[in-house]
């Protein structure tokens, strides 16, 4: 199994030019603890995490050293670090350095990134484009239908290219809150809806694509939605 299979492919983004006070809106919005940056050419040029929001002046975290770790840190270093506390774009605070894989990277290989870079996710890029992303939790999923070592059959990498081609078409449907995996005909569904309708909806949407033996619905609503259906 590559990363084009388990990957996230409606990604959710930001640019150069979004503001950090968006970025953190977007993250929260829609659940993620990070973005990747692209730039107008749908090139990955970084990303932006909770990390990079961490110490920021707006909440009176940014970085405070003490009078002799002050004397001995570089006038460099103190510049960027005041850049990253008190920079306006995401551009000023994201980091440039991303771990990337793609498309047919096994994943295997996409957890030893994780792992040896201790990062949660792995953006899937082919000539410098971002395609889509593998989080832990998207491996977590794998796991779960159908183990890390087997390899995907033809069929249901395509079962699953059209599930969440057809749900990218759709206005109803979150598509960047939801993920499939497919196994030997078996999809499983994945992520959250904002209402039990829309649930129902993703799930007569797999059971409609050829080839599709049987549907797991693991779709979590969101409290509040749920609240509210």
């Amino acid at each position: 199994m590559n990363a084009r299979d388990v990957m996230t492919s409606n990604v959710v983004t930001v640019t150069p030019g979004t503001t950090v006070r968006e970025a953190a809106a977007r993250l929260i919005e829609h659940r993620i603890s990070a973005a990747p940056v692209v730039n107008e050419a749908g090139k990955l040029v970084g990303i932006v995490s909770e990390g990079d929001l961490l110490h920021r002046v707006e909440i009176g975290t940014e970085r405070r050293r003490s009078w002799w770790l002050q004397l001995l840190a570089s006038e460099r270093l103190l510049a960027a670090e005041y850049v990253k506390s008190h920079g306006s774009k995401v551009e000023e605070v994201m980091t440039r350095t991303v771990v990337t894989a793609d498309p047919e990277t096994p994943l295997q290989e996409v957890a030893m990134l994780m792992e040896r870079n201790a990062i949660k996710r792995v953006p899937i890029v082919k000539d410098g484009k971002l395609l889509g992303i593998v989080s832990r939790a998207n491996l977590v999923q794998a796991i779960a239908t159908q183990g890390i070592e087997q390899e995907s059959a033809r069929s249901d990498e395509l079962i699953r290219e059209e599930l969440m081609k057809h749900l990218s078409t759709q206005p109803w449907a979150h598509t960047a809150l939801l993920n499939a995996t497919v196994s030997r005909g078996v999809v499983s569904l994945w992520g959250f809806c904002s209402s039990t309708t829309e649930r129902e909806a993703v799930r007569v949407a797999a059971e409609r694509i050829p080839g599709v033996k049987a549907v797991e619905d693991h779709i979590q609503v969101s409290p509040i939605a749920a609240a509210t259906a």
